[in-house]
């Protein structure tokens, strides 16, 4: 359907995300809500409000969205990758709907800009804004692959990028979003472990492609001493962190935290498979 665009929805217990998400896409005529079994209203708003709503069980970001385009029967070409707690401004819903209605298009992916708001701010510098993720697709063209706790993607064709921003807000409070790296850092310290002996050739820090060159400073930063002061370091002063006032600094503390909890989870793996190699294996029978 030319000019038409899908919207997927991936949730969990996200009751206090969806309605102004969804409200965000009151344009598009086709939305869907995968969801990793909710145990609060999740389900039942986003039907209230027009979704069609698939339940699968989460087992990784990357998996979830390959059975979504596979196993679903999506309606337009062009689909749109959503998280609950983003929202679709009117200037990114024009420049979508135009991309879709192109001709010919020989883009198979396009990357947007994610605004990510806390504490009822946008944390411009802090967020290091602006981070690039794909997240409008055609449906053939784009699969993906379990990444960390995260996700990459194999594109066929090129990979454009849009001018307009989407809004990622999260009010689900401090104690979810630690909750949330607790289990995002034993999936990137797994990740890590498995990674390291692979060596990125450090030209990629010069690449055009924010992507690479993302990809290529994480994997740097693996093997840097004191990696948490330096993530702070970079985030505050560097990247101007302080720009956000205290929410800035707050912020800042946070994500080096959370490569901290990376840290010592790497540390633990390797320290309890170093004890099971020197068990003699006499004793294990």
């Amino acid at each position: 359907m030319t000019g038409n665009v899908s919207v997927m929805i991936f949730t969990l217990n996200e009751e206090i995300h969806i309605e102004a998400c969804m409200d965000s896409l009151a344009w598009c005529d086709d939305v869907i809500v995968i969801d990793s079994f909710s145990s609060d209203k999740t389900e039942a708003l986003a039907i209230a409000r027009g979704a069609r709503v698939f339940k699968r069980k989460f087992d990784g970001f990357g998996t979830q969205r390959n059975w979504a385009l596979e196993q679903i029967d999506i309606e337009n070409d062009w689909v749109l990758i959503l998280d609950a707690d983003e929202r679709v401004t009117d200037e990114l819903q024009n420049e979508i709907k135009s991309v879709a209605a192109m001709e010919n298009n020989p883009v198979g992916g396009y990357r947007v800009k994610r605004r990510f708001h806390m504490w009822g701010q946008w944390l411009k510098y802090s967020s290091l804004y602006p981070t690039w993720v794909l997240r409008l697709i055609h449906k053939d063209k784009v699969r993906y692959i379990n990444r960390g706790h995260a996700e990459t993607q194999t594109v066929a064709g090129a990979i454009g990028e849009l001018r307009f921003d989407l809004i990622d807000e999260n009010k689900k409070g401090i104690d979810e979003w630690f909750e949330r790296q607790n289990r995002y850092s034993r999936k990137e310290a797994d990740f890590e472990i498995h990674e390291g002996e692979k060596i990125h050739s450090l030209l990629g820090i010069f690449s055009r492609d924010p992507l690479k060159r993302r990809q290529v400073l994480k994997s740097v930063s693996w093997r840097l001493p004191g990696r948490p002061i330096i993530y702070f370091l970079y985030s505050y002063i560097f990247r101007l962190g302080f720009m956000d006032g205290k929410a800035g600094f707050m912020f800042c503390l946070m994500k080096a935290i959370y490569q901290y909890m990376i840290v010592i989870k790497k540390y633990d793996q390797k320290q309890q498979s170093s004890s099971l190699k020197a068990i003699p294996y006499e004793s294990l029978k």
